[in-house]
């Protein structure tokens, strides 16, 4: 079977090769999934690169996020085979992978598999930040990166319980497509003062709230629009740059910063809980009443010029590598 290998880290073109390997067998316990489309994340590219939380163990597969179907169970598994399933595991760029049953998801019947492997990173995410942040009707969450696919979720999702979202973006070609699906305001970063914007857009008052990616500069000035007791949760450092905290102003304002990492949160819901969201998640999805937008497909052989396709600017939707036709 085809799979997006590297045996160093260091950029995609330099270090990532698509070779034979044997198709793996699954233990007590696993199933074996035919790939059918993975997605490709910013953090996918840190991996290869080395500069993710979670470190390669040399020589290593490529890709977190992918839908497929089950294709062969092991021992103490009952799954039915052809099963189409969303999941989540180190290494999902081939055809096959191996995972633990219990890590599966069943994917809508009537959900795409190029949706269904977006289905849950990112919308889980943005729910369960949703779900920290506990925000009212007619509060304001700031988004950094806020032209990224996570953050069109998180408007989306923010829209039906009547939050107000900031979007923080680098290119104004951008805002037609925020504002249409929901952000109340838009503001570019490279030309306009972040915190003045901000103080206008909230009457003087700053953000309840700022979802945050970037780090550096960005970072910085997100910290100073949120509003007295305001929080800001941190999912990621795009700038590869970390944010210089102002002692001072914390103390003062009274502010609060955490982190979200995906995994710690589903490991402490209730069975019963996640049970509930993921019902609510693809459902939604399967709707389209939680939009997806994918730019391109690409073969897994062309693995190389779709993470180059991912990191371009001016891309609107998401690159797919897609292992079926």
């Amino acid at each position: 079977m085809k799979a997006a290998i590297f045996e160093q880290t260091g950029k995609a073109e330099d270090v990532l090769e698509v070779k034979d390997i044997p198709i793996p067998e699954p233990g007590a316990g696993e199933v074996r999934i035919k790939v059918s489309a993975c997605n490709i994340n910013p953090s996918d590219v840190m991996f290869v690169q080395g500069l993710y939380g979670i470190r390669p163990q040399l020589p290593a597969v490529g890709g977190f996020e992918a839908a497929g179907s089950i294709d062969k169970c092991g021992k103490e598994v009952a799954l039915p085979l052809g099963m189409n399933v969303v999941f989540s595991s180190i290494g999902v760029w081939q055809e096959y992978v191996v995972v633990p049953a219990k890590t599966v998801l069943p994917a809508p019947e009537n959900m795409a598999p190029e949706v269904a492997c977006q289905a849950f990173v990112n919308p889980f995410t943005a729910y369960g930040m949703l779900s920290i942040a506990s925000l009212k009707e007619g509060q304001f969450l700031m988004l950094t990166a806020g032209g990224s696919a996570f953050s069109k979720f998180v408007i989306q999702l923010a829209v039906m319980r009547g939050i107000k979202v900031i979007s923080v973006v680098r290119r104004d070609d951008l805002r037609d497509e925020l504002i249409q699906i929901g952000a109340h305001e838009v503001i570019n970063s490279e030309t306009e003062s972040l915190y003045k914007r901000v103080k206008q857009i909230t009457d003087g008052k700053g953000v309840d709230y700022v979802f945050e990616a970037v780090g550096g500069e960005t970072g910085t000035q997100a910290l100073e629009s949120l509003k007295m007791s305001g929080s800001m949760m941190v999912y990621g450092l795009l700038s590869l740059q970390d944010t210089p905290v102002n002692n001072g102003l914390i103390l003062f304002k009274d502010l609060k910063i955490r982190g979200f990492w995906l995994s710690t949160w589903i490991t402490n819901l209730k069975k019963e809980e996640l049970a509930s969201i993921t019902k609510e998640v693809f459902g939604l999805l399967s709707k389209n009443q939680l939009k997806t937008n994918i730019e391109k497909r690409y073969s897994i052989d062309n693995v190389v010029e779709a993470i180059a396709h991912s990191e371009k600017a001016g891309r609107k939707g998401k690159i797919i590598l897609a292992l079926r036709a």
